[in-house]
């Protein structure tokens, strides 16, 4: 029989704590092995229970999310799930625990959340199996590779091609969620200011979220981030992160060779918003076979389509490939769709980037 996956919450809040029990709890194969009322209390059942998955605060008495988080990952490291506030200052949080470890983050609004506990319960389970569901394939692979019997070397590139043509492209697109941040400021500072492209970048994130992200990014890298703005002159060299709650869109502004950004709320009907597949097409409607189509981890299959078409119009995409991804479904649908021209770990993907442009 297969074992359940545990859970520890830890939140100050009593509404928090039940509210994210029964959710959590609901589903047959989680159960929620202990609770805290503080970062202090939620180190020490870490220790002691080794659950799967914690979900952890930011505010809190006696010590706060991010002390927990940094003494968690070096103690007893955990896959971290964060539940933030939605204001800036729960934003810039948020990144800043991502780059202390913590793998994604559910957003809360204290004033509304048992509105809302239906509309984050079933994202929150998803996100719950698809991060140990990674987990265990990862700890199953490092038990074969320390076994007696070696292990045959990981795939990295898919039967198509073995390397991406220089090309001439005018545009990279990015399509990434679930582990994304953390992922991002590992890859991004890695990319040379000689690409002398736009980048564009949708990010599965809610307002604020995105905002406090490409800041952070923007300190870390050699190209200027920034959050795309409407009716904003595209330039080469910067990378443009879609704003949360909203889709980016690129468009060419007639004769002039000018490509502008376009936030908007449409189409409205998306999974997503800002979504892959918006963005991603629209920047071929601009720059055609001359993008550089890139899927990184993330839950679902948001980009497929955008990549589909790209490969019809005779371009070139990458895939990150299952290792290095905290969640292997939005690479893994291009993957297996037969799209992806090469597969790559995160790390290697900048250095790609850098050689082709």
């Amino acid at each position: 029989m297969k074992e359940n996956i545990s859970v520890l919450i830890v939140d100050d809040s009593a509404f928090m704590r039940k509210s994210l029990s029964i959710m959590i709890g609901s589903d047959p194969d989680i159960t929620v092995v202990g609770t805290a009322r503080n970062g202090q209390e939620g180190f020490d059942l870490a220790k002691s229970l080794r659950p799967d998955i914690i979900t952890l605060d930011i505010e809190m008495p006696v010590m706060d999310g991010l002390t927990a988080l940094k003494k968690i990952m070096t103690e007893c490291p955990t896959s971290v799930i964060m539940i933030s506030s939605i204001t800036t200052e729960g934003a810039q949080a948020t990144i800043k625990a991502m780059e202390l470890g913590a793998i994604d983050f559910i957003p809360k609004e204290l004033s509304y959340v048992s509105v809302n506990i239906a509309a984050i319960k079933e994202d929150l389970i998803q996100k719950i199996k698809e991060i140990v569901r990674q987990k265990s394939l990862k700890d199953r692979l490092k038990r074969i590779r320390n076994s007696t019997t070696p292990a045959p070397p990981p795939k990295r590139f898919t039967n198509v091609i073995r390397d991406i043509p220089r090309l001439g492209f005018k545009a990279i697109a990015i399509g990434i969620s679930t582990g994304g941040p953390f992922t991002l400021q590992k890859v991004l500072p890695i990319i040379s200011e000689k690409v002398n492209v736009p980048i564009f970048i949708v990010q599965h994130m809610p307002p604020k979220f995105t905002k406090s992200l490409a800041d952070r990014l923007n300190g870390m890298c050699r190209l200027e981030v920034k959050e795309g703005e409407d009716n904003e002159r595209v330039k080469p060299n910067v990378i443009y992160i879609a704003p949360g709650g909203y889709h980016m869109k690129v468009r060419s502004n007639g004769m002039s060779g000018i490509s502008i950004i376009n936030v908007t709320s449409e189409p409205s009907d998306t999974l997503h918003r800002p979504a892959v597949d918006v963005m991603m097409n629209s920047v071929l409607d601009v720059y055609g076979k001359y993008t550089l189509g890139i899927i990184m981890t993330g839950m679902g299959k948001d980009g497929f389509e955008a990549v589909k078409n790209l490969k019809k119009l005779g371009g070139y995409s990458i895939a990150q490939d299952e290792e290095s991804c905290v969640v292997y479904g939005m690479p893994k649908a291009i993957v297996d769709g037969g799209i992806a021209d090469l597969v790559l770990p995160a790390e290697r993907i900048p250095e790609m980037i850098n050689r082709v442009l």
